[in-house]
């Protein structure tokens, strides 16, 4: 009798503690995507807003659905990347110590708007200039994060530039792999992984947009292509710095 009593109170303790971790994953996936549209914006210096982070804690497994990145102040498009699902894969012991251990982050077909010129001025470039700025030595404060593994796939570039009369090209991207992002004990801060993600983000753009201003500009005599002939050069150049 005593037995039975004792099973029937672990298995009630049992069901209790995994209600908690669902209702607390809950929770924590709206302090989440509050942490994300507060502390973002702090970093980027545009708005970020989020649809929803469902977090499940016994897996450890994490999904961002609908993040919309803005624009700087003085540009048309209303924002700069937008992503309607990024799956995450984390270890969930960690989630509770001093460096957040991130297994995997997998951001599938992302839209990235690049507004302005690639060499000299664009959206991209001024929200890097931004994130610069966060990950100074004054801003290096805040939780630690790891993240062994991040996949950005099948990113399409909505390029609008000088030039082409208010014509949009449509581009696409290589995957981009990033891994063993603050693999060391120390680990790295939000900013500084949202340098390190938007740098690789922003370099593969401006390397598609050169090469296919450069296509335009040897084509024959089209309006977009005479426009795109008086950047070309400058483009070139920026190519080049890139790859070295």
């Amino acid at each position: 009798m005593m037995k039975k009593l004792f099973l029937s109170v672990v298995i009630v303790l049992v069901v209790l503690i995994v209600v908690a971790v669902i209702v607390a994953g809950f929770f924590l996936g709206t302090i989440v995507k509050t942490g994300m549209e507060t502390v973002g914006p702090k970093i980027t210096q545009v708005s970020i807003k989020v649809d929803a982070v469902k977090l499940t804690l016994l897996t450890g497994s994490a999904q961002v659905k609908g993040l919309v990145v803005g624009n700087p102040d003085g540009y048309k498009t209303p924002q700069a990347i937008s992503v309607g699902s990024a799956n995450v894969d984390l270890n969930p012991f960690s989630v509770l110590s001093d460096k957040i251990v991130v297994r995997s982050v997998r951001v599938e077909a992302p839209e990235i708007t690049f507004e302005g010129n690639p060499f000299s001025g664009n959206n991209l470039s001024a929200i890097m200039k931004n994130v610069n700025a966060a990950t100074k030595p004054a801003g290096q404060a805040g939780k630690k994060i790891e993240v062994d593994d991040f996949l950005i796939t099948g990113a399409k570039v909505h390029a609008s530039l000088p030039g082409m009369g208010g014509k949009e090209m449509i581009l696409p991207l290589p995957d981009i792999h990033l891994t063993n992002l603050g693999k060391d004990n120390a680990g790295i801060t939000a900013a500084d992984l949202t340098r390190r993600v938007l740098d690789a983000i922003t370099t593969a753009t401006i390397k598609a947009v050169a090469n296919a201003t450069t296509d335009i500009g040897t084509g024959a005599g089209t309006a977009a292509g005479e426009g795109m002939n008086k950047i070309t050069p400058g483009i070139g150049g920026l190519f080049k710095k890139s790859t070295n």
